[in-house]
Formats: structure tokens, C-alpha cells, sequence
């Protein structure tokens, strides 16, 4: 990476924030005159609907105000605390957010019944309809203004706060028809329209909580999006399959944890590089996944869960055991360590001799050595597969005696 693309890189962040903010200052300033307004306008000419229409543009301040705040915290860098980046005050945003809409809408409905069965009903005043018809351009304006920031950078936040502004303008449509209506002689349908608009609030609000809650929760990325990652990992050279794949959500993009297996022999710097092979072919593939973490598999998972009952000896042990029963017939101190292969609840064992001389006197003369090892060893039930391989000998094969 060159030096302007880490100068594009470092001010790519800034410049999200900075669109962020401008385009919330934008509506948090609207909101609060729409607010204003309608609280006024809705008291002086008997529209509860209105009132409760401008009680919903005061929750969208308070709405900005916290995505100025969690949005600026959530493009914050990766720290020790939070390793992997704090995307996920966005969604805790999102949640908070949801709730409040949700806990609003109840309070406006159990006002809107209250009026209902009250006999006080009057009639609105013909300037409710020009503040509510004033509040439908402006919030429909401001909705795809938002829309199209949140979009653009990305963010799941001000994407949802841009759904919260089209709630508003749903709502002063429901106040003019409850309005209009009133005034051709039904007054109560001024308090039904403040209900309608409880609900609308209501069902929103459900969603925008709903959907960040799954992921505060680790929900996995859609079963389509896993199909096609999986493919692609298979489609890498060196990957026999993808015994498992997990994800979850942080922000706008998906974390994903990868289980590829391998050819068993193959050595652990070349099992390895096959699965950065992958990792990069999975970035390339799904711009939504932002960090691959492989798990380089010799075996299949399943069949390693049903046959592990037992854990197997490690490395020193079974060098000491060998040493023990093998130590008359081959010399240790001259051979390279012996390589180990742990499949299917077995440990195989290669050594690898630099010659014949690395075989005691005693021992060269026989007709089968791996045949001795074989049976001084057939006690220790997790042995497996033993092969001698000779340098010296340039041997392509283990050693057949």
C-alpha cells in the first residue's frame, strides 16, 4: 500500500464523521422547529393529533442528539478494551433508539383512547393543516437527505435515523386526514389519528430494536451470504472443505471464523498459507466481511468430535514413551525429532534417521526393524501408523525391511 492510499485510508473516517454530523445537525435543527410548531399550533387550535405529532418531532432531537454522540464514539479505532472496533455503540444506539419510539407510542396512544371517550372533543383549526402539510416536505426531504448519507458510509444509525424522520411525515398525514376529517363533523377522528400515528411510531420502533438487538446477540449472516463463502473457500487451492463457518455482526459488516481442512501431511506453513489464500479470496468476494479468522482443520471436525473420546498424549509423553521401549534399538540422541500425526484418535509417528547409523549394532541386522517397533509399542492403545525414512539413503518411501 502506497503512501496516498494510507493518506485516502486515514481520512476516510474523518470524512464519514463530518457527513454524519452535518446531515443530523440538518434534521436536529428542523425537528425542533417542526416541534415548536406543531405543539403550539396543535394547543391553540384543538388538534391533539398535532400535539402528539410535535411530542414525535421533539423525540427526533433527542434522536439526533444521541447519533451525534454514538456515531462519533463508534468510529473511534480499535483499542485495548474494544479489539475489534466499536461499531457496536451504533447498534446499542439503534436499540436505545427503537425503545424510546416504542415506550412514545404507547404514552401518545393511551392519551390519543383517553380523548376518545372524553366528551370534550373540539374541532381543529384550518392552520393544523398547513403545519402538518409543512411538516410532510420538510421530513420527506430530510428522510432522503439521511437515507442517502447512511447509505453512503454505511452506517446502520443514521440509516435508521433517517426512518425515523419518514415516521414523522407518516404521521402529519394521518393529522391532516384526522383534521379534515374533524371538521366535516367527526371530531373524534382527531384522537383516532393521534392512535394511527401511535402506531405507526410503535411498529417502527419495533423493528429498528428488533433487528440491532440480533445482532447485540451474535446473529449469524444470512444462510445465501454462507453459501457463497463457503464455495469460494472451497474453490481454494489446497482446501479440501470448510468444515464450519460462524459469523456475527459488528456495525455495517460481518466478522466470520472459518474452519478449513487440509491434507493431513502437508506441513503447518504450507496448511497456513492456504488458509490466507482463502482468507483474501473471502475479503474479495464479500465486501461485507470486514476480518476472516481461519482454523486450519488435518481432519473432519465431525468425525473428530464422534471419535475423540479420549485426549490424546502430548508430544513429550509420547517421546518418552518411544524412548522407553525404543531406546535399545535406535539411537535418539542422533535422529531428528519424530514427527507426529494426531487423526482419527490415533498418533502416527515418522522418524526420520540420518543413516543406518542412527540404528543400534543390535538392531540393523533384523529382518524387519518397523516390524520390532510395531510390536514393543502394541500396547499403548492411541499408537497408530509407524515409518522409517532414511536421508542417507535418498529413499523416497519409508523403509520397507
Amino acid at each position: 500500500m502506497n503512501a496516498s492510499e494510507d493518506t485516502v485510508l486515514s481520512q476516510q473516517p474523518d470524512s464519514e464523521l463530518q457527513s454524519a454530523r452535518r446531515v443530523t445537525l440538518v434534521g436536529l435543527v428542523l425537528d425542533a422547529l417542526l416541534g415548536v410548531f406543531k405543539v403550539l399550533v396543535g394547543f391553540l387550535y384543538n388538534s391533539y393529533a398535532l400535539v402528539a405529532d410535535g411530542i414525535h418531532s421533539f423525540s427526533d432531537v433527542a434522536s439526533d442528539i444521541m447519533v451525534l454522540v454514538l456515531f462519533r464514539i463508534s468510529r473511534e479505532e480499535p483499542d485495548e478494551d474494544h479489539p475489534y472496533g466499536h461499531e457496536r455503540f451504533e447498534t446499542l444506539g439503534a436499540v436505545i433508539l427503537g425503545s424510546v419510539l416504542i415506550a412514545l407510542a404507547g404514552a401518545l396512544a393511551w392519551e390519543a383512547v383517553q380523548r376518545v371517550w372524553s366528551a370534550a372533543l373540539l374541532i381543529p383549526g384550518w392552520p393544523v393543516l398547513v403545519v402538518a402539510l409543512v411538516s410532510v416536505l420538510s421530513k420527506e426531504w430530510i428522510y432522503h437527505y439521511t437515507l442517502k448519507v447512511g447509505k453512503a458510509i454505511r452506517s446502520d444509525l443514521i440509516v435508521a435515523n433517517a426512518w425515523h424522520s419518514r415516521t414523522d411525515a407518516l404521521s402529519s398525514i394521518i393529522v391532516m386526514l384526522g383534521a379534515s376529517g374533524a371538521m366535516l363533523g367527526f371530531p373524534w377522528l382527531d384522537a383516532v389519528a393521534a392512535c394511527g400515528i401511535a402506531i405507526i411510531v410503535a411498529k417502527i420502533g419495533w423493528h429498528l430494536a428488533w433487528d440491532n438487538v440480533k445482532e447485540l446477540v451474535d446473529t449469524a449472516m444470512p444462510v445465501e451470504k454462507q453459501r457463497h463463502l463457503r464455495e469460494v473457500a472451497e474453490a481454494t487451492e489446497g482446501v479440501r472443505s470448510v468444515n464450519a463457518i460462524k459469523s456475527r455482526r459488528m456495525g455495517s459488516d460481518f466478522l466470520l471464523d472459518i474452519h478449513l481442512q487440509v491434507d493431513p501431511e502437508v506441513s503447518v506453513s504450507e496448511g497456513h498459507e492456504i488458509g490466507v489464500r482463502a482468507e483474501h479470496r473471502l475479503l474479495e468476494a464479500v465486501p461485507d466481511v470486514r476480518e476472516v479468522t481461519f482454523h486450519i482443520d488435518a481432519e473432519d471436525e465431525e468425525l473428530q468430535q464422534s471419535v475423540h473420546a479420549a485426549i490424546l498424549p502430548s508430544r513429550s509423553a509420547v517421546a518418552k514413551q518411544l524412548e522407553d521401549r525404543w531406546g535399545d534399538l535406535i539411537n535418539f540422541h542422533n535422529t531428528c525429532p519424530p514427527r507426529l500425526h494426531y487423526l482419527s484418535d490415533e498418533v502416527s509417528v515418522e522418524l526420520y534417521l540420518e543413516s543406518r547409523t542412527a540404528v543400534n549394532e543390535d538392531a540393523r541386522d533384523q529382518q524387519c526393524l518397523t516390524c520390532q517397533l510395531k510390536s514393543r509399542t502394541k500396547d499403548l492403545p492411541w499408537i497408530g501408523d509407524i515409518k522409517i525414512w532414511y536421508a542417507d539413503e535418498f529413499r523416497t518411501g519409508p523403509n520397507r525391511n
